[in-house]
């Protein structure tokens, strides 16, 4: 073992042992240099490379930290998920595929099964003769889908590797995920107010307490965030900066700037979900791209861009947070369809999914012009001005009830998404209507609105 190995084995048996708490600063290079007896140079070797794993972060002027998820990602591991994952092991060596001879192995060979038959349907998609090349990343998914997805941060600025890319079965698996791996039972987020309700269902499932933050037209209110931040102590900021999913807003450089800040200040993690960000319609800043991916977590799909029937989508984040991710996808759900993500694979690299985005720019820019003048007709307002996604928020005058008038709808044959399911808390100065505008083009909508809000402003 060199100098600089052994340093890194005590820091991190200091870390281990909660003699170096999450937060807390590691001795200057110059007072670890004297207590360990080696050269500086030696300590800012062993330093970075714990910057590299995960266990310590590095800020200007202030020296190195205990990175403050640390802990739960390794120390503190829960003694029923570390054991878990020893139980696992098995599967892991299976889909590692490291050994020539396999008589464990739980599957028939490729050779009786796949590639005999599903090659005949998949074409030029189908798995190389020999799926070994991408063995050591079936947990985190098709290689190649990740090294694209990496290229593809890299253009917009985002510095990651494929070992900080984690495949997954869409968003709602990537959500998850993140749930079940960073927070227990009990614990306290902040969540988009309104804000995405399957996120909610999943919340309430793993008994998680959400808290409000208001959604405003330039993206959270920061003073809300501010005042829930300091008094409730979150964990987590689940939010979306680009076309907002119910509001259709973006959120704008400052109120970007603002949110990193609160929660470097405040010690919470912020898991950014944008199925939007490949729309060439929908531009901004992503909190990801200001952050580097150091406390941001980033998740992203292609349901809404390619199908939602191909279930495939992606977390990237620190490859500590990552490969701890994919250790509990390979205890739950095995791994993630190869297949699949080697056909998205293939529409990225062969320009269809490029030119698929640019028909459908056209598409959307289209309906959303048809929404907005039909809007303004019968003199409706939006809380955020369209921003380029599928979606924008509808506000009622005071006294409309949004289920209500979704139930009348339903009478009409008219499917609606009434604003209260998108809130934490049922808000009647909140009342609204999420508006899809690939789906309202039709005339009688607008009509329905115009005659249910008059009868009620009549009464």
């Amino acid at each position: 073992m060199t100098l600089t190995e052994s340093i890194v084995e005590k820091l991190t048996k200091r870390i281990d042992s909660g003699v170096l708490a999450p937060g807390s600063r590691l001795p200057s290079i110059r007072r670890a240099a004297e207590e360990f007896e080696v050269s500086k140079n030696t300590i800012v070797e062993a330093y970075d490379r714990m910057v590299a794993a995960g266990l310590i972060s590095s800020r200007r002027g202030y020296g190195f930290t205990v990175a403050d998820r640390y802990t739960q990602l390794a120390s503190e591991r829960s003694q029923h998920v570390a054991e878990a994952v020893d139980i696992a092991s098995l599967l892991s060596a299976q889909l590692e595929q490291n050994f020539s001879i396999r008589v464990g192995d739980g599957r028939p060979p490729a050779s009786w099964t796949e590639e005999s038959e599903l090659q005949r349907h998949l074409g030029r998609f189908k798995p190389p003769a020999s799926s070994r090349e991408d063995g050591y990343g079936s947990a985190m998914g098709y290689l190649g889908l990740r090294d694209r997805l990496a290229m593809n941060y890299m253009d917009r600025g985002v510095e990651v590797g494929a070992d900080g890319i984690l495949l997954t079965f869409g968003a709602n698996h990537a959500l998850d995920l993140v749930i079940r791996r960073l927070l227990l039972p009990g614990d306290t987020v902040l969540v988009d107010d309104p804000g995405y309700y399957p996120l909610f269902a999943k919340l309430k499932l793993s008994q998680i307490r959400m808290v409000g933050v208001n959604r405003l037209s330039t993206g959270p209110d920061i003073d809300d965030l501010r005042e829930k931040a300091e008094r409730e102590r979150p964990k987590i900021f689940f939010t979306q900066s680009l076309a907002h999913n119910p509001t259709g807003g973006s959120m704008t450089l400052p109120t970007a700037h603002a949110v990193l800040t609160l929660a470097e200040q405040h010690g919470f993690t912020v898991v950014e979900d944008e199925p939007f960000l490949d729309l060439p319609t929908v531009d901004g800043p992503f909190l990801a791209q200001l952050d580097q991916l150091q406390n941001v977590i980033h998740i992203g799909t292609f349901s809404k861009t390619l199908s939602a029937s191909l279930r495939c989508g992606y977390v990237a984040a620190r490859p500590d947070i990552i490969a701890s991710l994919a250790e509990l996808k390979m205890l739950t759900s095995v791994n993630s369809s190869s297949y699949v993500e080697r056909l998205v694979h293939g529409l990225l690299t062969d320009g269809h999914y490029h030119r698929h985005l640019k028909r459908l720019s056209q598409r959307i820019r289209r309906a959303t012009d048809v929404v907005t003048q039909n809007l303004e007709r019968i003199g409706l307002s939006t809380l955020s001005p369209p921003s380029g996604g599928y979606y924008v928020y509808l506000r009622f005058p005071p006294g409309v009830d949004d289920m209500q008038l979704a139930r009348q709808a339903i009478g009409e044959g008219i499917f609606t998404a009434p604003g209260s399911l998108f809130c934490v808390d049922r808000k009647p100065n909140r009342s609204g209507m999420r508006v899809n505008v690939a789906w309202a083009e039709s005339p009688r909508f607008y009509d329905f609105l115009n005659h249910e809000i008059q009868n009620v402003l009549s009464r």
